[in-house]
């Protein structure tokens, strides 16, 4: 199911504990997979979910096991420049791609699609889903974990790229009961590339624009198994890959990133969750101007947003758990 790269601890005690018992009766190891209190630092508590329980995981685009890493994902392309910091299309050599217009009226589907308010001119869906026809449509993929409902698939076919402590554990993201998938070695790196990729060519197949992958901070909740390099070098993997498809990508959430590997990693444009709350706008428009998404998930967040970054930013207030209207805590708002 789409969650976000940046999620909560904010969740019911008898939440978490159906989460982990899942988990063990699924028989997932609970290695602890949480330094999210380095990360965010100083026990700063991370923003709500967006995406709730109910949202369906993401099984048919699922290559087969037998699929090989591609050239493409093997020899990732390097960023010899910054990425564009307007609505300006980037050169690649696979054509040309174009981030998200900037400051486009923007709504956020990825817990489930449906027509888009009027006004509407960019739209971010699962890539399980189709792209709203006429509108500029983002690709959600999970590309950092493995989605819940995934895991016997994982485990069958590519056991060996789904991230183990050094005890044989599975390393899980307690929150949301998801492994951690194991990009720490060039050939892991390749492998992964290879899969995502697949839902990479779906999205370019159904017409999508541009793709988001979530959970790029995942190596803060590995316990150290996993490194902020190579994470990098991952994401570089795939940025060339979905470049080489035609399609822009965006980094999601993680802030503290830093404009040097977002431009190593030729991130087109980002998409921010919760960055008025977290004051972390800004950090986003030095590196991508005003091809920056934020989605606010309060009222005075949302006002803040819009205060400050509305005549140039894409922002929206969306419902916590992203849903479709007429389910009773559908909401939607743009500046």
């Amino acid at each position: 199911m789409p969650f976000p790269g940046k999620r909560s601890r904010i969740m019911l005690g008898l939440a978490v504990t159906a989460a982990v018992a899942i988990a063990v009766g699924a028989g997932i190891g609970t290695a602890d997979a949480s330094t999210r209190g380095l990360w965010w630092g100083g026990g700063k508590p991370k923003p709500k979910p967006t995406a709730s329980a109910s949202v369906k995981p993401s099984t048919s685009p699922s290559p087969s096991a037998s699929t090989k890493p591609s050239a493409t994902a093997s020899a990732p392309a390097s960023a010899s420049t910054a990425p564009t910091s307007t609505s300006t299309s980037t050169s690649t050599t696979a054509g040309t791609v174009a981030p998200p217009p900037a400051n486009a009226s923007f709504d956020y589907q990825i817990g489930g699609p449906y027509t888009p308010p009027a006004g509407v001119k960019v739209v971010s869906r699962d890539h399980d889903a189709s792209p709203a026809a006429g509108l500029y449509n983002i690709c959600y993929v999970n590309a950092f974990q493995a989605q819940t409902d995934a895991n016997s698939w994982w485990k069958t076919n590519h056991p060996d790229l789904l991230l183990h402590d050094a005890k044989g554990n599975l390393v899980v993201d307690k929150d949301w009961n998801e492994i951690l998938l194991d990009f720490s070695t060039a050939q892991k790196r390749a492998g992964l590339t290879a899969i995502v990729g697949g839902w990479i060519d779906g999205c370019a197949a159904k017409g999508f624009k541009g793709v988001e992958p979530d959970n790029l901070d995942s190596w803060t909740r590995s316990g150290g198994l996993l490194t902020k390099a190579q994470a990098v070098a991952y994401a570089q993997s795939l940025a060339a890959y979905a470049h080489g498809k035609g399609l822009a990508i965006g980094q999601k959430n993680t802030a503290d990133l830093g404009a040097a590997s977002a431009r190593q990693i030729g991130f087109d444009f980002a998409v921010a969750e919760e960055c008025a709350d977290y004051n972390e706008c800004g950090d986003y428009t030095a590196v991508y101007g005003n091809n920056v998404i934020v989605i606010e998930y309060s009222q005075s967040q949302f006002t803040k947003a819009c205060n400050s970054y509305g005549s140039t930013l894409s922002i929206v207030l969306r419902d916590v758990d992203v849903t479709t209207p007429g389910s009773g805590s559908y909401v939607f708002k743009s500046c």
